[in-house]
């Protein structure tokens, strides 16, 4: 069920996907969230690989709850990566990072909200229901950013290019940023060489670069690194 449905009444929510990688968090997010709002279960998932392969399978729920440190993701990459698939389905950041930069990058990647994971129990079960009656939740501290420097709205430009990519188009965009050829591409993604090369044109066209070497430095950007570590 997606938030459209939920703005339309067409029942209460049913399930939830969390993705964490703290057991704890996990069965304590698990709770609040179950009884809160009523649901029927609550899935989790310890690496974005992981969730995005339940919900490949079948697995429906109304929203997700998405850490940003995960063991198989590098800062706003996942975000990224799970709105493509799910595009749907809203998701909500639930994290330990506080820096505003971070809540702002993370709206502009398309989550639906922003709970600190130090948020009580029931604000967080307020933040998701207001996340799945179709409203955007921000944290009540939360200050939106003053204009930045080039570095930061080249960090803001990058993401709102990735944005753009579908699901396929951002495997293919992570593997080149492994070094990997096109022919190896092809190869670990069971499709054609003349396929990579067409989506690899389309990457390029959709991030507004003519190499690969800049469609790399532009998926650098949108890491978070320097974010993270400040």
């Amino acid at each position: 069920m997606t938030s459209e449905a939920m703005a339309g009444g067409e029942g209460a929510p049913r399930a939830i996907l969390v993705i964490d990688d703290h057991p704890l968090f996990c069965e304590a997010i698990s709770m609040a969230l179950k009884a809160g709002l009523g649901l029927e279960s609550v899935a989790t998932a310890n690496t974005l690989t992981d969730g995005m392969a339940r919900l490949a399978e079948g697995l429906e729920v109304d929203a997700v709850a998405l850490d940003l440190n995960l063991p198989d993701v590098e800062g706003i990459d996942g975000l990224v990566r799970l709105r493509a698939a799910t595009p749907r389905t809203p998701v909500v950041v639930v994290s330990g990072l506080t820096d505003d930069r971070i809540v702002a990058q993370a709206l502009r990647a398309g989550a639906a909200g922003f709970v600190r994971k130090d948020t009580p129990g029931d604000a967080l079960v307020g933040a998701f229901r207001q996340v799945l009656e179709g409203e955007v939740y921000l944290p009540p501290d939360f200050t939106p950013p003053a204009a930045g420097d080039g570095a930061e709205a080249a960090l803001d430009d990058a993401v709102g290019r990735l944005t753009e990519l579908t699901p396929q188009q951002l495997r293919i965009l992570s593997l080149v940023c492994a070094g990997k050829l096109n022919k190896q591409i092809a190869f670990d993604l069971g499709i054609a060489e003349t396929t990579v090369k067409a989506h690899i044109t389309a990457i390029l066209r959709k991030l507004g670069v003519h190499s690969r070497t800049q469609a790399v430095l532009i998926a650098q950007k949108a890491s978070y690194a320097g974010i993270l570590k400040a």
